[in-house]
Parts: C-alpha cells; sequence; structure tokens
C-alpha cells in the first residue's frame, strides 16, 4: 500500500494514474480532495484501491489533527512536502494492512451516510423556505 508519489501540483496539469490532492497551505492542512486547488499536492499511485485506502488515511489524519503538528508560518500556516510524506508513511508503518481496509470499508459508509444527511438538511432547509413563501 505504501506505492505512491507525492508533488507539489501545477495547475493545468493532468494525471493519467490514479491521484487524489491534499490542502498544504492553511489550518485545513493535510484534508483530502478529490479536485485540485493552488495550494495542494498531488499523490498518484498505481493503482485504484491504493489511492482510495491513501485517500481515506490521509482523512483520518487529518480528522485527528496529525498535520497540525507539522504546520509552519505565522500568517498563512503550511505543511512541507517533506513533512506530509513523513506523517503519512509514520501512519502507513503503524497500521495494519488488513484493520486497515476494515476501518477504510468504515469510513466509506459513515461518509456516504454523513452525504445523505447533508441531502436531508438541504431538502428540509428548502422546504422551510418554500413553506415561508406560501
Amino acid at each position: 500500500m505504501s506505492n505512491f508519489e507525492i508533488k507539489t501540483h501545477q495547475p493545468g496539469r493532468v494525471y493519467n494514474t490514479p491521484h487524489f490532492f491534499i490542502l498544504s497551505k492553511g489550518l485545513n492542512s493535510g484534508r483530502p480532495m478529490n479536485q485540485p486547488c493552488p495550494n495542494c499536492f498531488v499523490i498518484t499511485t498505481a493503482a485504484e484501491p491504493t489511492r482510495e485506502s491513501l485517500y481515506y488515511l490521509c482523512l483520518s489524519l487529518k480528522t485527528g489533527q496529525f498535520f497540525s503538528y507539522y504546520l509552519k508560518g505565522s500568517v498563512i500556516p503550511f505543511i512541507s512536502i517533506s513533512d506530509a510524506k513523513r506523517v503519512i508513511n509514520e501512519a502507513l508503518q503503524n497500521n495494519q494492512e488488513q484493520q486497515w481496509l476494515i476501518k477504510v470499508e468504515k469510513l466509506k459508509k459513515i461518509n456516504a451516510f454523513e452525504e445523505n444527511l447533508k441531502q436531508q438538511l438541504s431538502t428540509i432547509k428548502q422546504l422551510k423556505i418554500a413553506l415561508l413563501r406560501s
């Protein structure tokens, strides 16, 4: 699972291998994203299952605030590419493969449930507006 490459994303560049982006500047540094932004790193892998597993690993590292220890800068905090790689590699070494795959499946279900709840809240908000306008 540790076969990945992390680079600084250059706007306009197209990637042919499975990939995702992680934010490199701001208090949300380390947050994984499917779409690029100007201040992010790109993580490329050889296979889609590895990409998915690394995506959820980065999501759990961001949620657990493991990247925040490495933030530098006083005005706009940022994480260096070497520190991001160090955090990810340490997490990969500490996780056992089989247990991590189970956690990834659970994280997928939780994210799907969260998206469903967001959709429900949006629909409820629209219903409130429609009720108040009628």
